[in-house]
């Protein structure tokens, strides 16, 4: 059997030795003091600075961005999927107040494009320089035979930290009286597409390049408008409203947080997400009407054929993430949303209830 006898079968080792070289040029903007070591080895490295916490909690989740990879694919446009996976991975452990601190990626692929592969490190790049998450490592699987020619899958492990005593858990602090805040999306982010794309692609007969005047763009570039990141933005309102300090005296009362729970709103939309914060004797109000729905979701429910009870079920309606706060302070947490640049408005409160979200 000749050297080159795994090219034949479709796995070019030499191919993705070349692709892997441009990767320390890429990732330095998210290196960490913390990390050790540099990428390509067999594992990432990171020494957690253990000296800034009294009880440190590692915060950890997986996760992918399912059928939008169709429109990737449709589109021939791959910048903006890393940065997708790598912001969806940064809010699951926002809601816990957990800060990032690095990420490893899984690419899959039956045959390995090199301008393909830049595309997707650029955007994980991207997305952990802005959210300060050191990309360590990862792996880059071709596999012949088993995607679909020029499909790809990819996925990404996030690990995080906070503060014990600082840990946000609404089944503890939420109660009747308090506000809800939803805070905007950019569209449908990563969750809703396999419903999305039958109502755009089948059902309106849309094509990814048809241009859509109430959306102003094509729908591919609606439906690739990148998931939000809400990281920084937790991080800066937990230090304003629930206090700065990482070493709070074991003997110290602890007051009741301003800031009681966010929920990412994401795959199961507002019904199955909220009640993940809620006691068993807490409701959330959710109130219709009270925010801006974007275009693309006024488009799903007048065109799509779906029971309006469903589409918050699947969709995030325009809602990316809620903050549940203290009714008292609640004026002043959204105007330091909006001071961030994020649009957000009241959606809703907390009453006595047995722990579900009732869209009303």
């Amino acid at each position: 059997m000749t050297k080159n006898a795994y090219a034949a079968a479709g796995v070019d080792i030499d191919l993705g030795n070349k692709v892997k070289a441009t990767l320390p040029q890429m990732l330095a903007r998210t290196h960490r003091r913390e990390v050790l070591g540099k990428v390509g080895g067999f594992g990432g490295l990171f020494a957690l600075d253990t000296r800034q916490y009294r009880r440190p909690v590692l915060v950890s989740s997986v996760d992918g961005v399912g059928t939008k990879l169709k429109i990737a694919f449709a589109m021939d446009r791959h910048d903006t999927i890393g940065q997708d996976l790598v912001n969806h991975c940064v809010n699951d452990i926002a809601v816990l107040g957990a800060e990032p601190l690095f990420f490893l990626d899984y690419i899959g692929t039956g045959t390995l494009k090199p301008r393909v592969f830049a595309e997707i490190i650029r955007g994980f790049a991207k997305a952990c320089a802005e959210n300060r998450c050191a990309l360590i490592g990862g792996e880059t699987a071709q596999m012949p035979g088993f995607y679909q020619k020029g499909e790809y899958d990819v996925s990404g492990t996030i690990v995080g930290v906070v503060e014990k005593s600082r840990m946000l858990d609404g089944t503890k602090t939420v109660r009747p009286g308090d506000a809800v805040i939803g805070i905007a999306s950019s569209g449908l982010h990563t969750n809703g597409y396999s419903l999305a794309r039958k109502i755009f692609f089948e059902r309106l007969r849309l094509k990814p390049s048809s241009r859509v005047s109430e959306l102003g763009n094509s729908i591919g570039d609606e439906l690739l408008k990148v998931h939000v990141s809400y990281g920084p933005l937790v991080q800066q309102l937990l230090r304003q409203f629930n206090g700065a300090a990482r070493h709070p005296s074991p003997l110290a009362p602890r007051p009741s947080p301003i800031i009681r729970a966010f929920a990412h709103i994401t795959g199961g939309g507002f019904i199955d997400n909220i009640p993940r914060i809620l006691p068993d004797t807490c409701d959330a109000i959710i109130r219709k009407g009270s925010w801006e729905v974007l275009p693309v979701f006024q488009i799903i429910q007048a065109k799509g054929g779906v029971r309006e009870a469903e589409l918050y079920q699947v969709f995030n309606m325009g809602i990316g993430m809620i903050a549940v706060v203290s009714g008292a302070k609640a004026h002043a947490v959204l105007k330091s949303i909006l001071s961030q640049h994020h649009k957000a408005w009241f959606i809703g409160e907390v009453a006595r209830g047995t722990g579900t979200a009732r869209v009303v």
